[in-house]
This record gives structure tokens, sequence and C-alpha cells, in this order.
């Protein structure tokens, strides 16, 4: 009790500079501590150094208005995902610790043949068409992103239950940037599907074995499922640190081989902050 008279006894700018240097999550935890406490945590002075730096900047390209009526309540706002740059990105921020994440949509992305009808159709969510060839790379400067932060890229899809052709052969997957580099093999596949799996390997007869034999299947990724229900699928982490501003290259490539293939739509590459382990959010 002597230690909590101790810190009211704080003036109120000493306890805005000490919460600006926390994480918005020790600010909302400290705001439980008194009602002096309460008073500063939820103040704009704190929150305007919670915010990144170019949140200005951000708000201003939101294709949607924004109403806030505090820096905090903006800080809430952007823990949503808001569209930006014309639609073809949307950004949120952690709500635990404020770091920026951003997704990339499929018209900001360079896939193969994305201007042939034949092979993709640009709409709003139905499958995609056939194709033989699958590249897709996606890039983000390390200056829209937090310093100092670990990231990792996913691939946002969907497979349709009608796919076909596309878990024959792991495809690679890499992130790239500056002296980092990471590579990985995934399968596009929804789910351990046996029968489905067993007609394509009859159909598809030794061609499937040759390609197969040309590459490493140990550790491959699979698509996992999302709360807003899409799939994603790991490309690669990297540490974003305070360098000068370098492009991070995020591809999906096949490997080997061409072979006909349908039935995926594909949201974009979203990049965002590797998760920890932390307490209780008390927002």
């Amino acid at each position: 009790m002597e230690s909590l008279l101790e810190l009211n006894r704080l003036p109120e700018d000493c306890v805005s500079t000490i919460l600006s240097f926390t994480s918005p999550i020790d600010v909302c935890r400290s705001s439980l501590v008194s009602s002096s406490f309460q008073l500063v945590a939820d103040s704009d002075s704190v929150w305007e150094n919670l915010l990144p730096s170019d949140y200005k900047d951000i708000v201003s390209s939101s294709i949607v208005p924004l109403k806030f009526s505090s820096k905090k309540d903006l800080f809430l706002c952007l823990c949503n995902p808001i569209f930006i740059d014309d639609g073809r990105k949307s950004f949120k921020l952690e709500k635990s610790s404020g770091k920026k994440s951003y997704m990339l949509s499929a018209r900001d992305l360079s896939i193969t043949w994305s201007d042939e009808p034949m092979y993709w159709n640009w709409v709003s969510s139905p499958e995609s068409r056939t194709i033989c060839w699958l590249e897709i790379q996606g890039k983000i400067t390390t200056k829209m992103l937090s310093p100092n932060t670990t990231y990792i890229a996913y691939l946002v899809l969907k497979i349709s239950d009608r796919a076909y052709g596309l878990d024959l052969i792991p495809s690679e997957v890499s992130v790239e940037v500056g002296n980092q580099k990471s590579r990985n093999t995934v399968y596009l596949r929804r789910s351990q599907d046996s029968k489905k799996q067993q007609l394509e390997r009859l159909f598809f007869a030794n061609r499937v074995q040759m390609l197969r034999s040309r590459v490493t299947e140990e550790d491959s990724r699979v698509p996992s499922e999302r709360q807003d229900g899409w799939m994603e699928i790991e490309l690669g982490e990297f540490f974003n640190g305070q360098n000068e501003e370098e492009v991070v290259i995020m591809s999906f490539k096949e490997v080997k081989g061409q072979h006909l293939k349908g039935g995926l739509t594909v949201e974009g590459i979203e990049v965002r902050p590797k998760q920890k382990i932390i307490g209780i959010n008390t927002f």
C-alpha cells in the first residue's frame, strides 16, 4: 500500500513519460492501479507515443474516413483492418504491442499470367481458372514496418472442394531482405483427403512420381485455417531492425515441372509480427 501511495505522488507528466515507454497492454494494466493513473493512462499524450510515427499518413490514406474522439480511440480503431492505398492494401495494429501489420491484396502482387482471362479471373471471391504454372510474388519496404521486430509473411488463400493439381508436388516459398534469406517447401492441400490424392496419383501416374523425385518433401508446410474463413501458409520470417530502407521480397512458386491445376483463390500476402505469449489482455 505504501508503494502505491508513493506512485500516486508522482507528477502526471512524469507518469505520462514512464507509460509512454511501455506497451499498450502495460498502459491498460496501469489504469487499474488508481483513478489518477487511469486519467493519465487514457490521455492523448501517452497514446500519441504508442501510435506508429507515421499514423497520420496511414489515417489519411484510409479509403473510409476514420471516426475517433481520442488518440486511444484511434489506436483501437487501427487494431481493426482498414483499407489503404485505394484498397490495394489493408493495415492494422497488433493490440498488445502496437506493431504494424499489412495485407498486400492480390492486385498488389505479381502473379504469373494474372492478366490472362484464360488463367485467372479478377472477381471478389470465386475460384480461379485452370493454370499450368503458378508463381506469386509480393514486395514491401522495411520502412513501412515496425523496427526491431520479427515478422512472418503468409500467403492467404482458399482451396475449393473441386481443386485439382495443386498438391501433386510441393512448391517453394521464400522471403528475402538484404542478407536474410529463408526458403522452404509447401503443399497447397486443404486436408488429408486420401481418396482424392489416390485418384490424382492414378490419373497422373508416373509423371507425379518423376516430379516428386526431384524435390525434397521433408518438413513441407501445408495451409492452416484462419478465423476469418480463409487459409494461410507461411512463406518465411525475417527480422526488421533499424537499418536503411530495404525491400522484402516474398515468393511462392513451383519448383519443377508444369501441370494443369485449378480451384485456387488468392486473397493476398499478409506481413504481421511474430506472435509472443503474453498475459491477460485488459483492453
